[in-house]
């Protein structure tokens, strides 16, 4: 590519009224300091999703628009989620640049290595993947059930992901506009853009330390997301269910075996043994089975339903239409 290309930094936002204004002036300056490096075009510019933040975010935000033409926003007009934020930045913003990179507000993705992004997509790459080198800053419990987690989709449920990376990615033009085909509702990002090829690179980068506030991806988010991950991209959940029942159906058959030997042989059944822990066993493997089953026809339902997977409630400027 002889041309520089027009960069968009996607930034989602949710309640992030300590770090947003910081944010945006670190993303400008690099902006600025890469526009007069010649290095991405003087067009490029800041796309932020505010999440329906509660706080005095979206007033910030407008704000910095207002003074900087290179900072525009969309708000939702109602919380969506993580994934849902990137997804509309990616698709209301993409009209506007050769390729968009996305990064949290608190700015922990070190967007120096954006420079490095760039580079690789003017070398042919559509995907540029921010990949972690370590995570020697995570708690012992986050790297555990990190790592735990890249590893069960990969190696057990066979899901094309990348380990040690989140959603610090670039994408081009073309990767976004093939993104819109994908209409499901379930969104796991770090799933879906493995899964549609093209030429892609890997930049690694050391995560860096929050500048302000705590983290909005509670526990409980990260939860979610993780099942996400495993009931949008594999079926393996529902062929376990299948050989459980086989090996229950075998330990019945071989408990039936047992206690027509033990009645011929004139032995009493102990029967607790016999009936109550069948009993619990047998229940817990029905409630397990019919959870999985109920997680997958849950997600059926709100496909089929086909709802707006967001709604643009605000935009500070027209351009993004």
């Amino acid at each position: 590519m002889n041309k520089k290309p027009v960069l968009g930094i996607v930034v989602p936002c949710f309640n992030e009224e300590e770090v947003i204004g910081k944010c945006l002036d670190i993303l400008l300056l690099f902006l600025d300091q890469n526009i007069e490096q010649n290095n991405i075009s003087s067009r490029s510019f800041i796309g932020v999703v505010d999440d329906r933040s509660r706080d005095d975010s979206w007033n910030i935000i407008k704000s910095r628009a207002t003074i900087n033409k290179r900072v525009h926003a969309v708000r939702f007009s109602c919380n969506r989620g993580h994934q849902f934020a990137i997804l509309a930045g990616l698709q209301e913003f993409n009209c506007m640049a050769d390729c968009l990179v996305t990064v949290d507000a608190d700015l922990q993705d070190d967007i120096q290595v954006i420079g490095t992004m760039v580079k690789r997509y003017t070398e042919g790459n559509d995907i540029v993947y921010g990949v972690r080198s370590a995570r020697k800053k995570d708690s012992f419990f986050k790297r555990f059930t990190a790592v735990s987690f890249y590893k069960f989709l990969k190696g057990g449920l066979g899901v094309n992901i990348l380990y040690n990376h989140a959603d610090f990615r670039l994408t081009s033009k073309r990767v976004n506009e093939e993104l819109s085909n994908f209409k499901e509702v379930n969104l796991f990002l770090r799933g879906l853009f493995p899964l549609m090829g093209f030429n892609t690179a890997i930049v690694h980068y050391d995560r860096l330390e929050r500048m302000a506030g705590r983290t909005k991806y509670t526990f409980g988010k990260m939860i979610s997301l993780a099942f996400d991950g495993i009931t949008s991209f594999s079926t393996v959940p529902l062929q376990i269910i299948i050989v459980i029942a086989f090996i229950v159906f075998i330990l019945c058959v071989i408990m039936i075996i047992y206690a027509v030997i033990s009645y011929l042989s004139g032995n009493v059944i102990p029967g607790w043994f016999s009936t109550v822990l069948p009993f619990y066993f047998l229940g817990g493997i029905q409630i397990l089975c019919i959870g999985i089953l109920g997680e997958y026809l849950g997600k059926i339902y709100k496909e089929v339903k086909n709802r707006p997977r967001y709604i643009i409630d605000e935009r500070t400027s027209t351009d993004t239409q």
